[in-house]
């Protein structure tokens, strides 16, 4: 009986030797497989946040854009109203002559010429058109940031997932870091190519 257990003994320093061994093999790689997983989702990162940026700058420029293109619309349609009031008011006067009725029709052309203007491109009509398309171009850069910062998010969990199994030699957590990792940064190169 005392060798049965004497070679259980044996058996179990073996296995506890084998099993120690063997993480100091593994450990080596371990680690270092996990720093260069945090090192692409870092780098994955970085441009998933210049992309972010980009969004934000884009979404920026293009609402100052309409803002100023809705302004410029507004300023037409105050002279729009100035010319065809004073139209009104000098056709309202009695005693109409070639020079009041010529002055009357100048005023109305300016006017229509205000609400459309096809060849600046810069009347009421051509401006609210450009407006439209505007907005379009920024609600697209809007929702592009946002998508960006889902993606910026889901990278830095990632990182923080695959940091906390480094510390906790976790492999399980680091399989989950480099799922949401990766399928961050491939989300957010959807977003950069446009189709997300």
């Amino acid at each position: 009986m005392s060798d049965t257990i004497e070679q259980a003994k044996s058996g179990l320093e073996h296995a506890h030797h084998q099993a120690h061994h063997g993480e100091e093999e593994g450990a080596g790689n371990g680690p270092r497989n996990v720093a260069i997983l945090i090192a692409a989702l870092a780098a994955c990162l970085a441009l998933s946040d210049m992309g972010e940026k980009a969004a934000q700058n884009a979404y920026l420029t293009h609402h100052i854009s309409v803002s100023d293109t809705y302004a410029f619309m507004q300023g037409k349609n105050v002279r729009r109203t100035t010319y065809s009031t004073s139209a009104d008011v000098i056709s309202s006067l009695p005693e109409q002559t070639d020079t009041t009725r010529s002055r009357i029709a100048a005023l109305r052309a300016e006017a229509d010429r205000m609400a459309d203007d096809a060849k600046s491109g810069e009347g009421s009509k051509q401006l609210a058109a450009k407006a439209d398309a505007e907005k379009l171009e920024r609600d697209e850069a809007f929702h592009a940031y946002h998508h960006f910062e889902r993606a910026t998010g889901g990278l830095q969990i990632s990182i923080v997932l695959a940091s906390v199994s480094l510390v906790t030699k976790t492999k399980p957590l680091t399989y989950i870091a480099a799922l949401l990792g990766f399928g961050a940064a491939a989300y957010a190169g959807l977003v950069a190519l446009g189709v997300a």
